[in-house]
């Protein structure tokens, strides 16, 4: 049975990045495309990927873009649930949403998307260096600041960090998207994970532990009533008070992950700001 909570919520040549997106022979301007780059990461000591699920292949200069941050042991690659190419570029071409794209970024194994004892911090690249990665290939308007933040598991963890820093910069996002949220209610279960060096670390961090971090930001959870998550999260539904929840039957699979696509689509594409280069 399944058990479903909701609450209300120039120039016509191409720039150097809708060069990169042009084929040998360019398809019809619906096609949605997903593309890699390589760039170089101070803020984590690496070379990272950048991982692009774009509506179309020439996207509008100053096209309003949205994190997707990925999963525990995941990478840029598997941040994308099942098929949200797809629905995205469906309800672009549709016109049921205005024209946004996801960029997805190696945030690490295990790191819950905040600095370790090694200086490695995607945190900081978040906020940093994705915003300039954006602006010099012409996307996320004038300074290349995501409008929305959304994230699996770990990453559902670290959209909702990645919120509170922004918020605490005066720039807060538009709007949240956690599908599965790595929310848990014991720094028992947490500690295991070696991701934080205490409990102070952890509760200092922890989503739960800082509720008015992101309260009055139009957030969205998803997660199943067999998700091993799913003690936090409806602690986190029933004192954060969402704008919009779903809890049905499923796990933490890639099932259910990909069930999300539409409503995430359509709840992230609701918070779309003026697209432009300001």
């Amino acid at each position: 049975m399944t058990a479903t909570v909701l609450a209300a919520p120039g120039s016509d040549s191409p720039s150097p990045y809708q060069r990169l997106l042009l084929p040998a022979v360019a398809p019809p301007a619906a096609t949605g495309v997903t593309r890699t780059e390589r760039v170089y990461s101070r803020a984590r000591g690496r070379k990272v990927d950048l991982v692009f699920t774009l509506p179309t292949r020439t996207p509008p200069r100053g096209m309003p873009m949205s994190l997707l941050l990925h999963g525990r042991f995941g990478t840029a690659h598997s941040a994308a649930p099942r098929g949200l190419l797809d629905g995205l570029t469906q309800q672009v071409g549709a016109g049921s949403v205005p024209p946004f794209g996801f960029v997805a970024v190696d945030g690490g194994p295990s790191s819950y998307w905040q600095a370790d004892r090694t200086g490695d911090d995607p945190m900081a690249m978040l906020l940093d260096e994705v915003p300039r990665w954006l602006r010099e290939r012409g996307l996320a308007g004038s300074d290349g600041t995501p409008f929305a933040v959304a994230g699996t598991s770990m990453g559902g963890f670290g959209a909702l960090l990645y919120a509170r820093r922004r918020r605490e910069r005066r720039k807060p996002v538009e709007a949240i998207g956690t599908i599965a949220p790595a929310l848990m209610t014991s720094w028992t279960r947490m500690r295991k994970r070696g991701a934080f060096t205490s409990e102070a670390e952890w509760a200092e961090l922890d989503p739960l532990h800082n509720l008015d971090a992101t309260r009055g930001i139009p957030t969205a959870v998803w997660c199943g009533t067999s998700d091993p998550f799913i003690v936090g999260v409806r602690q986190f539904v029933a004192r954060a008070r969402p704008a919009l929840v779903r809890i049905s039957e499923g796990g933490h699979t890639s099932d259910f992950f990909s069930s999300t696509v539409p409503e995430l689509v359509r709840f992230l594409g609701s918070h779309v700001p003026n697209a432009g280069p300001d």
